[in-house]
């Protein structure tokens, strides 16, 4: 928990978007025993960043996963987050099957691919949730799933081609709520 005093006025819808840059770079991931994290996320094949040991009750390690600009960060009193406690963190692969063939090769435990019927994000309950790739590998539209040993939940989302504000109503790679969302989004 922060004790930097914040600025804070109410909240006002503004319409527009930011004009600066504001990049996700680092996800804290609560872990039970660190070196055993260290080694799962090595298993993983992501760049270990930093292993920084300040004294015996301080340990910060940083992994980066392939291609991704955003970074996990995981260690010793870093946290107050109950370890396993983060679920849905999305590992974006341009082919599902391929990345889940890798991470199993690798000894890690993989779902089946999965998608949800409502075609626009999967349930967390599991309701419209089916086997198997999305039939037409739409993009953003198939899953798999794998938990670090203490639990902490990722997806790997299948994502062909990235959502911008242009696309057509009837464009085939997107599902056709996807499609609704992002125009009723634009459309205001």
């Amino acid at each position: 928990m922060s004790t930097i005093p914040m600025q804070s006025e109410a909240a006002v819808e503004t319409s527009g978007v930011v004009t600066f840059d504001m990049k996700l770079e680092i996800v804290i991931i609560p872990v039970t025993d660190v070196d055993r994290a260290k080694r799962f996320y090595t298993e993983l094949g992501w760049r270990l960043d930093m292993d920084f040991k300040g004294g015996d009750d301080y340990r910060v390690i940083q992994f980066t996963p392939p291609g991704s600009g955003c970074s996990i960060m995981f260690g010793k009193n870093m946290t107050a987050a109950t370890p396993g406690s983060v679920e849905g963190l999305h590992l974006v692969v341009s082919d599902l099957e391929a990345a889940r063939k890798e991470l199993l090769r690798r000894g890690i435990e993989v779902s089946e691919p999965f998608h949800d019927t409502g075609g626009v994000f999967h349930h967390a309950d599991g309701t419209r949730v089916v086997s198997g790739l999305n039939p037409q590998r739409q993009s953003y539209a198939s899953y798999a799933s794998f938990s670090d040993p203490d639990g902490n939940g990722w997806l790997l989302q299948e994502v062909t081609v990235r959502l911008s504000g242009d696309i057509k109503l009837d464009d085939p790679r997107f599902t056709s709520e996807v499609l609704k969302a992002i125009h009723t989004t634009t459309l205001g």
